[in-house]
């Protein structure tokens, strides 16, 4: 027996590496900086808590936004459709015709499919905005959810590269734990972020590994200078 395996929940998804990835990120390179310019771990800590609450409500505010953008083009696209049917039927069954050309279909067919899709205007509808503009209706609590996971995902990863600095007695310790952690974690996350997505697991885990040492090292040497 056949079973085809697909990928479900791909907007939590999204939504979590989005979240998880600038969570790790940010506030382990605003760490690193902070830690080259001061001697106390209390001003590391609270700068990083600050971060993690603004950057998550931030985060939260564009996965909000987006979602609602989604739901509105959507909403205007299905009422220019439905006017559209209601005007211009012979130009929507055109078109209809000219999808299930592009198929192969015959013009015989192609008649057949129109004239039966057209008896139906919601159905008729539906099909133009899947195969025609090549939308789906968005789940009308996209916009809440990913604002919530994304926020939420965005603390969580925040809170890793700053833990160390509560149980160290020097940024530069605290940085030294925070680094070997968060890197563990920045593999471990790219790892099975790739996995999910059906990418190479070994070159994504390396890449989003990379790419949050670069940061953290930029942060850190750039205030080194702006210091010196």
């Amino acid at each position: 027996m056949h079973t085809e395996r697909h990928l479900k929940s791909s907007e939590i998804i999204t939504d979590i590496v989005i979240g998880m990835s600038d969570g790790l990120t940010v506030p382990f390179a605003l760490a690193a900086g902070i830690s080259s310019a001061v001697s106390d771990n209390h001003i590391v800590t609270t700068a990083g808590i600050a971060e993690i609450i603004a950057g998550s409500i931030a985060m939260g505010l564009g996965g909000y936004l987006a979602g609602k953008t989604e739901q509105e083009h959507y909403t205007s696209e299905l009422a220019r459709e439905y006017e559209e049917v209601e005007k211009v039927p012979d130009m929507e069954k055109a078109e209809i015709r000219e999808i299930f050309r592009a198929y192969g279909l015959s013009e015989r067919a192609q008649n057949i499919v129109a004239d039966e899709l057209s008896q139906d205007k919601d159905k008729w509808v539906e099909f133009m905005m899947k195969y025609e503009l090549g939308l789906d209706e968005p789940n009308a609590n996209r916009a809440r959810t990913s604002a919530i996971t994304i926020g939420a995902s965005y603390i969580v990863g925040g809170v890793i590269p700053l833990l160390p600095y509560f149980f160290t007695h020097t940024p530069l310790e605290g940085l030294k734990l925070s680094a070997g952690i968060t890197i563990v974690c920045l593999f471990v996350f790219g790892y099975f972020k790739s996995k999910v997505t059906g990418q190479p697991v070994l070159a994504g885990a390396v890449k989003v590994t990379v790419i949050g040492a670069l940061a953290a090292a930029a942060a850190f040497f750039a205030a080194k200078l702006v210091g010196a």
